[in-house]
C-alpha cells in the first residue's frame, strides 16, 4: 500500500482519539511523492514540484489554502488536469503552528519552504530570504558543446559560455505593429527552446520536388532546439507539432509543414533536434522570420536574398 494512502488509514484511526476536540481544516503539509498512485484519489502527483495537488472542477472544490482551480500547465501529459493553486504565503500557512509553507511562484500550490539548495530539484536553487525554489542562474559560466548543455533552461551554450536565448525584437512579436504577443519566460515555461537560426540558402531547390516549385526561389533556415528535463523530441519529423512560424501581421503558420522529413534529424537522447524550414518568397527578397514552440521561447531571424 501506498504511504500517502497509508498515513490517511492511519489518521482515520487517530481520528476516534481527538472526535471531541475537533482538526482544523487545510493547512496540511504538502505530502512528496513520485507517482500519482502515492496520492489519494482526488489528488496527483505534480510531475515537477513531485508533491500530492489536490484536483478540482471549481474553486468550491479547493481548501482556503489554494482557493483558485485551474489547469496544471506545462508540457506533461496531465498538463489540463484542473488543480487547486495557492495565491500567497498567509494562505498557505492558515491554521498551521508555523509558517513553513510558500505559495510556490513556479508553481503556484503550496510546498514547504526551502532552506538550502539540496531542497530544490536538479537546476534549481533555493532563495533563503524567502524559501522559493527558483531556477538556477548560469549566465556566463563555461560550458561545453551547444544547446542547452550545462546552462539553465532558457540558455544555451554560445562559444563556451552560458547566455541567454536572444529576445524577440521583430515586427512579429511586437503587439504594437499587429505582431504575437510574447509570452515566453524561464522562470515558468518549460516548452522547446530555439537558440540557433542560419540562413542555409535562397534560390533555386537543389531537391526534388521543389519546395516552391520549378523555377521559383526557395528560402531556406537552419534551425536548432533544445528540450529540457525529462521532454524530448519525436525520432520523425511526422510526429513534430507545436511548432509555429509567426508572419508579420501576426498570423501564424504550422512549422512542422514547413520542413522536409528528410531535413530533420534529432540527437540520440531526444534533446536536441536540427531541421530544415523552407519558405516561398515570391518577390520579396527579405523576409522578417518569428518562430516559436508552444510553451518555448519567441525568437526572430531576418534572412535576405
Amino acid at each position: 500500500m501506498q504511504l500517502r494512502k497509508m498515513a490517511m488509514m492511519l489518521t482515520a484511526l487517530g481520528a476516534m482519539s481527538v472526535v471531541l476536540t475537533g482538526c482544523p481544516e487545510g493547512g496540511g503539509a504538502s505530502t512528496t511523492c513520485a507517482a500519482n498512485t502515492d496520492c489519494l484519489a482526488t489528488e496527483i502527483c505534480h510531475p515537477d514540484a513531485k508533491v500530492c495537488v489536490q484536483t478540482c472542477t471549481a474553486a468550491a472544490d479547493c481548501p482556503d489554502t489554494a482557493k483558485s482551480c485551474a489547469a496544471l500547465g506545462g508540457t506533461s501529459t496531465e498538463k489540463d488536469t484542473l488543480v487547486c493553486q495557492c495565491s500567497t504565503n498567509e494562505l498557505c500557512n492558515k491554521d498551521r503552528a508555523t509558517a513553513d509553507q510558500v505559495c510556490s511562484t513556479e508553481y503556484s500550490i503550496c510546498v514547504t519552504k526551502c532552506s538550502t539548495n539540496t531542497d530544490c530539484g536538479t537546476g534549481n536553487t533555493c532563495d533563503t530570504a524567502t524559501g522559493q525554489c527558483k531556477p538556477e542562474d548560469t549566465t556566463g559560466a563555461t560550458c561545453t558543446g551547444a544547446g542547452q548543455s550545462t546552462c539553465s533552461y532558457g540558455q544555451f551554450c554560445s562559444s563556451s559560455k552560458c547566455e541567454a536565448v536572444p529576445a524577440p525584437t521583430c515586427d512579429n512579436f511586437d503587439p504594437a505593429k499587429g505582431g504575437k504577443t510574447p509570452v515566453f519566460n524561464p522562470a515558468t515555461s518549460t516548452g522547446p527552446i530555439i537558440f540557433e537560426i542560419t540562413q542555409s540558402s535562397w534560390g533555386a531547390d537543389s531537391i526534388s520536388p521543389a519546395f516552391c516549385g520549378d523555377g521559383v526561389d526557395t528560402a531556406k533556415i537552419q534551425v536548432k532546439a533544445y528540450q529540457s528535463g525529462t521532454n524530448t523530441f519525436p525520432a520523425q519529423k511526422s510526429a513534430l507539432s507545436g511548432l509555429f512560424y509567426v508572419k508579420v501581421n501576426g498570423s501564424q503558420t504550422a512549422g512542422e509543414t514547413l520542413i522536409r522529413s528528410s531535413q530533420y534529424t534529432v540527437s540520440a537522447d531526444g534533446k536536441q533536434a536540427t531541421f530544415t524550414m523552407n519558405f516561398c518568397p515570391g518577390n520579396l527578397t527579405t523576409i522578417s522570420l518569428g518562430l516559436y514552440f508552444t510553451g518555448g521561447n519567441e525568437i526572430c531571424s531576418q534572412i535576405s536574398k
